[in-house]
Parts: C-alpha cells; sequence; structure tokens
C-alpha cells in the first residue's frame, strides 16, 4: 500500500511540472489567468449602441502597447453608463476574441 501511495504522489508531482512546463510554451494561458493591471486614460469617445469607448491611453503593459488613442469594445455595455467624455479612467482591456476589450473601468481619483 505504501509503494502505491509513493507512486500515486510521484505521479501527480511529474504531471503537475509537466503542465507548468506546458504554460511555459503558452504564455498566452499565464496572461489569461492573471488579472491586466489598470492602466490611465481619458475617455473621448462614447458609442453605447456599438458597444465601444474612445480612450486616450498611457501605456498597456499587458498589451504591449505604446500610448495612444483607440477604440475599445467593452466587455459590457454597463460600463458605459459610469463614464461620459472628459473623464479621467483607469482601466483593463485585454484582447478578446481577437478584439480589444475593456474588461474593467473606473473613475480615476
Amino acid at each position: 500500500m505504501k509503494l502505491v501511495t509513493t507512486t500515486l504522489v510521484a505521479l501527480g508531482m511529474a504531471l503537475s511540472s509537466l503542465a507548468y512546463a506546458d504554460d511555459a510554451h503558452h504564455p498566452e494561458r499565464a496572461a489569461a489567468a492573471a488579472p491586466a493591471a489598470l492602466s490611465s486614460g481619458e475617455i473621448k469617445k462614447i458609442d453605447k449602441e456599438a458597444g465601444k469607448v474612445t480612450i486616450k491611453h498611457g501605456p498597456l503593459v499587458n498589451l504591449d502597447m505604446a500610448p495612444m488613442t483607440m477604440v475599445f469594445r467593452v466587455k459590457e455595455t454597463a460600463m458605459l453608463d459610469k463614464v461620459k467624455v472628459g473623464d479621467k479612467v483607469n482601466f483593463a482591456a485585454d484582447k478578446i476574441n481577437g478584439a480589444l476589450t475593456v474588461t474593467q473601468i473606473e473613475l480615476a481619483n
């Protein structure tokens, strides 16, 4: 019985290390698990019908993007009710189904 337990523990450790090694070859998996850091920006335009917002933003580290003004989709259109043109915001964006998407937004202090 002790041999079976030892074997199962060793097998579990081996599988765990294989999963970790596999994630090392697929950084998008690790990135998907970690929440995106908030970036600063200013709301330039809101299109509620299309579910889009234009933000002049600082660097987006998680997307390796330089500061610029660009249009993002929003994960939930209700997010657009929290902001208005001219607001300074902190937000998180990620690439979801191939589209740059705001996943979190809050007014900056």
